[in-house]
C-alpha cells in the first residue's frame, strides 16, 4: 500500500489527486473501520490511517486519515486551534492558503469565521493567486493559515512579507514546513533544478529548500514574532499512538 499511494503522489498532480480523492476516500474508510485509531478533524475510527509519503525517506505507517485525508500534522493543528485558541469561536476573517481537504469544508460551514481560501491552482480555493504576490490589502485578516507551502515558493521571503503585510496587528499566522531539526540552516541552492536531485537533498521533486532551525529566524526577519511550542509534550503517550499526531508547532505573530 505503501508503494501504490507513493507512485500515485508522484504520477499525478495535485487538482487531480484531490479531485480522485473526493471520491476514493469515501470508498477506503468503510474498509478500515475500527477503534485502535482516531482522527481528531473527522472524529472517524479505524483500524489504522493509511500510509503516506512522496518517497521512501518521507513515507511512514499510519499516517493518512481514509476518510478526511488528513495528516499528523493537520490532526495536531486541529486540536491547537480547538484547545488554544479561539478560532471556533471568535468573529474572524481568515485566509487559508493551499487549503487542506481536511479542513476546508469544516472551516466554510463556521458561521464565526469569514473564510477564504486561496491557491495557485487548487480546484477547491475560491482565489487564484501567486504567494509572492497576494491581491488583498494590508492588515485584512485576523488568521493566515499556510502549511507546507514555502518549500515550493522561489522567493520564500517575499511570500513571508506578503503574508506579514495582509495579517491586521495582533493577528496570527500558522506556517507549517517541512524541517530538518538536525540542520542549524536552512539548505536551499537555486541552480539545483533536476527532480531527483532536489528530492536528494529537499525531500521531494518540487521542493526548492529544507529549512532548518533558522526558519524562525527567517520569519523574524520579515517582522514575525514566532512561538514555537512543543504541543505534543502535553499529550500522553496512547493519546499520542491514538491520534498519531506529532510535529514541532511553530505559532507566528504579527504583533
Amino acid at each position: 500500500m505503501q508503494q501504490i499511494i507513493r507512485i500515485l503522489l508522484k504520477i499525478f498532480p495535485r487538482p487531480i489527486l484531490i479531485r480522485i480523492s473526493l471520491v476514493l476516500n469515501k470508498v477506503i474508510a468503510l474498509f478500515l473501520i475500527g477503534n485502535k485509531v482516531e482522527c481528531t478533524v473527522c472524529k472517524g475510527k479505524f483500524r489504522k490511517f493509511l500510509p503516506y509519503g512522496y518517497t521512501k525517506a518521507t513515507s511512514r505507517k499510519n499516517a493518512l486519515c481514509p476518510r478526511c485525508l488528513s495528516l499528523e500534522r493537520h490532526r495536531l493543528m486541529y486540536l491547537y486551534l480547538q484547545k488554544e485558541t479561539s478560532f471556533f469561536t471568535d468573529n474572524l476573517k481568515v485566509l487559508h492558503i493551499a487549503p487542506e481537504q481536511c479542513f476546508y469544508k469544516r472551516f466554510k460551514q463556521l458561521s464565526n469565521l469569514d473564510y477564504t481560501t486561496g491557491d495557485l491552482e487548487s480546484p477547491i480555493a475560491d482565489v487564484h493567486f501567486d504567494i509572492q504576490d497576494i491581491p488583498f490589502e494590508n492588515n485584512c485578516f485576523d488568521v493566515v493559515i499556510c502549511n507546507h507551502v514555502l518549500e515550493h515558493v522561489d522567493n520564500d521571503k517575499q511570500a513571508m512579507q506578503e503574508i506579514y503585510r495582509i495579517l491586521k496587528p495582533n493577528g496570527f499566522a500558522i506556517l507549517q514546513v517541512p524541517q530538518a531539526v538536525n540542520n542549524a540552516k536552512t539548505l536551499e541552492d537555486p541552480t539545483v533544478t533536476d527532480p531527483k536531485e532536489r528530492e536528494r537533498l529537499f525531500l521531494q521533486k518540487d521542493h526548492v529548500r529544507l529549512y532548518g532551525l533558522d526558519y524562525a529566524e527567517r520569519l523574524e526577519d520579515v517582522g514575525f514574532t514566532v512561538t514555537a511550542n512543543k504541543y505534543t509534550q502535553t499529550f500522553s503517550v496512547e493519546e499520542i499512538k491514538r491520534y498519531h499526531s506529532y510535529s514541532l508547532f511553530h505559532n507566528y505573530s504579527r504583533l
